[in-house]
């Protein structure tokens, strides 16, 4: 018998939007390579392997199509969305995480799913050439969370306009580089795009660790906790943000878009 596989809309509430993930329950455990291999086939920005513990909590990994990931919110997301509606944990109650991040929750809110996640700062740093030439942007801030650069533009304009060039951006050392700036639209605070090439992602259409950094930062920027975000890919991404001690708050929809079956 086949491995059921899933194909979730995270950070969106409609078909075809935010970020794609595929999502693999599992019965019994499989191995690093065969994971790898999934998730290269899929080739979603990430693909997830959930399988349940025997003390209530679920072992969960994801991959992007070239490596392994240590944190990742969509796929989160899509796990608990497929565990929900799949029947195999009750609506009503927290999906419980054990990850190479520590221990991650997700719940129901009022028609959303809200993450705990671990909140991961950005320090000032002086920008390495290669980030700067690969953006091509005028900084008005950058910084180096544990896992990618940030680089703050002067508007949204100047933010959908940034072509990187994903050569030399691979040549950085981090996951990625996170884009931002304050929105146009006054019912957003922030805005952002992700470039992580060295992960076999271009561009990532909505991303949730990344905002485990961008929530902290536009946090003191604006003088609020509680904030809502626009990830401006071509596929677009709705992510609240709320900062909780040294966590943060990240709240989506999901839908599903595909389900079936692993022969491999």
């Amino acid at each position: 018998m086949g491995v059921k596989i899933v194909l979730v809309d995270a950070f969106t509430p409609s078909p075809f939007g935010g970020n794609p993930a595929g999502v693999c329950v599992l019965d019994e455990a499989r191995s690093t390579d065969w994971m790898a291999l999934v998730a290269r086939e899929v080739n979603a920005p990430a693909t997830a392997f959930v399988r349940a513990r025997g003390d209530g909590a679920f072992e969960l990994r994801w991959f992007s199509p070239a490596r392994e990931l240590e944190l990742c919110g969509h796929g989160t997301l899509a796990t608990a969305h497929v565990l929900w509606e799949s029947g195999r944990l009750d609506a009503q109650c927290a999906a419980r995480f054990q990850t190479q991040a520590g221990t991650l929750t997700a719940a129901c809110r009022n028609g959303w799913i809200e993450l705990d996640f671990p909140m991961t700062p950005a320090a000032p740093v002086a920008p390495p050439p290669a980030l700067l030439a690969a953006l091509d942007v005028r900084p008005r801030f950058v910084g180096r969370s544990r896992f990618d650069y940030l680089v703050e533009v002067e508007n949204e304009g100047a933010l959908v306009a940034v072509r990187p060039d994903l050569g030399l951006l691979e040549t950085c050392d981090a996951r990625g580089a996170i884009v931002t700036s304050a929105a146009d639209d006054p019912q957003v605070d922030f805005v952002s795009r992700y470039f992580a090439p060295a992960f076999g992602i271009d561009e990532d259409p909505a991303t949730g660790s990344t905002h485990c950094c961008l929530a902290p930062y536009w946090s003191a920027r604006l003088g609020r906790s509680d904030l809502v975000a626009h990830q401006v890919s071509a596929r677009r991404g709705i992510i609240r943000t709320a900062l909780a001690g040294d966590r943060v708050r990240l709240s989506g929809q999901a839908v599903t878009v595909i389900r079936g079956e692993l022969l491999a």
